[in-house]
């Protein structure tokens, strides 16, 4: 079966979470809360940070604007092997950045 951990994150990522986004020029702060964890990173679009994929695993990544609306995030692995991992977020027409 599956563990534990993976379970939760699936139950996790099927609720909606709670996404709170500062933006401050290119530079962002992005809080993501859901029933298993609350997760916080800072970073300025094009410099490299490190954070977290979805399940845990330390990584380093890079967020660049793809267009005018979207901002695209690359994940690469500190250790081991894995699919290439990432995430995005869009501008509305509001100038408001949603999931």
């Amino acid at each position: 079966g599956v563990n534990m951990m993976l379970r939760k994150i699936a139950v996790a990522a099927a609720s909606k979470p709670a996404v709170e986004i500062r933006q401050d020029g290119e530079s962002f702060f992005i809080r993501t809360c859901t029933p298993v964890r609350t997760t916080e990173i800072r970073f300025r679009v094009g410099l490299e940070f490190e954070e977290q994929t979805v399940d845990g695993r330390p990584c380093k990544s890079v967020a660049r604007w793809a267009g005018d609306s979207k901002l695209v995030c690359e994940q690469r692995l500190l250790k081991g092997d894995g699919p290439r991992t990432g995430w995005s977020r869009e501008l509305t027409n509001d100038g408001e950045l949603v999931l």
